[in-house]
């Protein structure tokens, strides 16, 4: 403690010219070699089919790979750079690479550095180390990893050592996807083809390609690196097993947008100044509700690049960190009794187009009749999406941390609802009662007051903090996803959920205009038919209550609190036919997805069982027993001195029965870790197990750990405590 207090902050040097501090702007992406960093180095013809390539999402011309090679290759060596790899997301939620020298050899035997078209665009990893949830046997490696041209090539710095990644999908010897960002790249697709297919048939023309835009909101603690050190459960598990919540906590709501402490203000500066080197748009910073909680915030972003991005946030916070002493933890829930992590993703839709359109978000009301139709369409064909898979949704943010967040005080339930707000809740609710009375759509929209709709982007209505997926103007917060978790899988679920709502669209679509007067006539009536439809997820009030649950019931919501039955929903029929409407998964890379989350959750309550034992047989209970034997010897000298030592005589009695409760409980551990691990050949029911019986047997050591904790000697508890660890002097 002596020793943390004296910490000093770390300062860094931003940089320089003529001793003056240069802006952010002057610097920002020196880190990365992007399509515009190539249009001053590429032959024009070049750099025009790369431009294509990225802007319409189309496959990469191989004949151009040598040139563009060739430049990046250069740029690369001018920054000190000596190695490259094919950077990409396997299923293990983190980042992969394997390094490559430069270095080669020509015909003389002279060295030289080369790097080849082949080389950036492909690779070959070992797959067979990778989670494949049976894709491929263990004893087949092949895999490849393929550049994804979208997200710029950049350089990582680390230890001094500086090297290029090449941002990359992973697939297996037969195509198959082995990664997290090939699903997400195919749902953007299916989108983009269907959401073109739908704004043609309304009359918006000279649409290229729809994209979707990502803006992430990272939350995340950070504690003194010395103790994390000292807490087995935080390096293990990633949250604190046992531990007694402090006499405050985050009650007098003190901490939020609060003066960022001054150590965490040194780390969080620089882990923006490594970011901006990368190209990444960090614009926000702030303390979160509870203690040592921050957050971070993007600008919007292509959801492809917003992904690697997220990733480069997560793995350059836990890196600069470690600079300043500190540990950031993006554990949904490190500590208990207070709020734990999320990551708020805000999602929306844009139009690429040749004309007027381009850039046009699709979820921003317009300023005119026709306009509003287009994004009550759109709006429709989310709600469609998100009513009909509610389940997936929820699947897709199930991972082990988010079991611990997901309906407590400060996060939204496991519960998949929408809100729009009261004036657009209103406005929808006319259209799917049929109070549209008018000679025409034109007429109906303006008597809605719905060419008014561009104020709902402003404060048309109040936030709900309790949704898990709230409009908040011009785009949807899916407020559920975990702190932990790569993004591109919730995501992608979402855009399948979606493309396949816009698919349902078009169909309705195109036998509404043929009896139509008009085509906005037929859309208005498409979009009723859809709003009336999925009256049952729409919810305005507060996701946290009693009442709600009860309410979600009643009208059919799924309310899936423990991570194996959410995952389950990536079995049901409504998944796999979704994704053969779809094409972005097979049956079984879909069936894949399933195995690796459950077996995921299951190492990870394992690792948990393993760790708490551990932690009691080696920490908790030897410390009780010192202090009960302090409290014995202490009574029997003073016995021997005639001294009334009752108080303490009472004081080891009491510690005993706290021990002999926790010794009991450690022993039903025991029983309830062999049991678990006995169920290896049936992963479905020793999931099931894990998330009722093993679990609660945890929060019953837990309780009984606690309850010593409050019971010893500061001096002689192992651990550091909460008060000390959220707290710092």
């Amino acid at each position: 403690m002596r020793e943390i207090s004296h910490r000093a902050p770390r300062h860094t040097s931003r940089p320089e010219e003529n001793g003056v501090q240069l802006p952010t702007s002057a610097w920002f992406g020196m880190n990365t070699f992007g399509i515009r960093q190539m249009r001053a180095k590429l032959p024009k013809d070049v750099y025009k089919k790369l431009a294509a390539s990225i802007r319409l999402g189309k496959k990469l011309d191989s004949d151009i790979a040598p040139v563009v090679a060739q430049v990046i290759k250069e740029w690369a060596m001018s920054r000190g750079v000596t190695h490259f790899t094919h950077w990409f997301q396997p299923q293990t939620g983190l980042t992969a690479e394997k390094h490559d020298a430069f270095l080669n050899f020509d015909e003389n035997g002279h060295a030289i550095e080369t790097f080849t078209g082949e080389q950036l665009i492909q690779s070959e990893p070992d797959a067979s180390s990778f989670p494949s949830g049976g894709l491929r046997a263990t004893w087949e490696a092949r895999g490849y990893t393929a550049w994804n041209p979208a997200s710029p090539v950049f350089i990582s710095e680390t230890g001094g050592v500086k090297y290029l990644c090449i941002p990359s999908v992973f697939i297996g010897y037969n195509g198959e996807a082995l990664d997290e960002m090939t699903p997400l790249l195919r749902s953007c697709d299916t989108l983009s083809t269907r959401a073109t297919e739908l704004l043609g048939l309304i009359g918006d023309s000279g649409v290229l390609r729809v994209i979707t835009t990502l803006g992430v909101e990272q939350e995340f603690f950070m504690i003194d690196r010395g103790h994390f050190a000292l807490r087995p459960d935080l390096v293990m598990a990633g949250r604190t097993l046992v531990g007694s919540p402090p006499p405050r906590g985050q009650q007098l709501e003190d901490h939020y947008f609060g003066g960022i402490p001054e150590r965490v203000q040194a780390c969080i500066s620089e882990v923006e100044h490594e970011l901006y080197k990368l190209g990444v748009p960090i614009t926000t910073r702030h303390n979160e509700v509870a203690p040592s909680q921050f957050e971070m915030a993007p600008y919007f972003e292509d959801s492809e690049v917003a992904v690697d991005h997220n990733h480069l946030t997560m793995a350059t916070l836990r890196k600069v960190a470690l600079r300043h002493g500190l540990q950031a933890l993006v554990h949904e829930k490190p500590f208990a009794g207070i709020n734990g992590s999320g990551k708020h993703c805000n999602w929306s839709m844009a139009i690429v187009a040749d004309n007027a359109l381009d850039g046009t978000n699709l979820l921003k009301p317009g300023k005119t009749p026709h306009q509003n139709l287009r994004f009550l369409l759109f709006l429709a064909a989310v709600l469609k999406g998100v009513h009909k898979h509610a389940g997936l949704l929820r699947a897709g943010i199930a991972v082990t941390g988010n079991e611990h967040r997901l309906g407590a005080n400060e996060a939204p339930p496991a519960i998949i609802s929408a809100f729009l707000g009261s004036g657009l809740t209103q406005v929808v609710e006319d259209i799917a009662a049929g109070k549209t009375s008018g000679n025409s759509a034109e007429q109906a929209m303006l008597k809605l007051g719905v060419a008014k709709l561009p104020e709902v982007e402003q404060d048309n209505t109040d936030r709900n903090r309790t949704s898990p997926f709230a409009f908040t103007g011009a785009k949807f917060e899916f407020r559920a996803v975990g702190a932990s978790q790569s993004i591109a899988f919730p995501v992608m679920l979402l855009q399948a959920a979606v493309a396949e709502a816009i698919g349902d669209l078009i169909d309705q679509l195109k036998k509404a205009i043929a009896t139509a007067d008009s085509t906005d006539d037929a859309v208005l009536a498409v979009v009723a038919k859809a709003f009336k439809e999925t009256a049952a997820v729409r919810f305005e009030g507060n996701n946290y209550s009693d009442e709600w649950v009860v309410e979600a019931n009643k009208r059919g919501l799924l309310n899936l609190r423990r991570t194996p039955e959410a995952l389950a929903q990536l079995r049901t029929d409504g998944a796999k036919a979704l994704f053969q409407n779809t094409g972005i998964l097979s049956d079984v890379e879909l069936e894949s997805r399933y195995h690796v989350r459950l077996e995921r959750y299951v190492k990870d309550i394992l690792i948990e069982l393993h760790t708490l034992q551990q932690i009691v047989d080696t920490q908790v209970l030897p410390a009780s027993y010192v202090y009960m034997g302090q409290l014995a010897g202490a009574a029997g000298q003073g016995a021997a001195a005639g001294i009334n030592m009752q108080p303490i005589v009472d004081a080891a009695n009491a510690t005993s029965k706290l021990i002999a409760t926790l010794q009991k409980k450690r022993a039903e551990l025991a029983k309830v870790t062999a049991k678990a691990e006995h169920l290896h050949d049936d992963l479905a029911a020793q999931g099931v197990y894990l998330t009722t019986t093993a679990c609660d047997t945890m929060a019953e050591v837990r309780e009984a750990s606690d309850a010593l904790e409050l019971a010893i000697a500061d001096e002689q508890w192992p651990l550091p405590r909460y008060r000390e660890m959220l707290f710092p002097v």
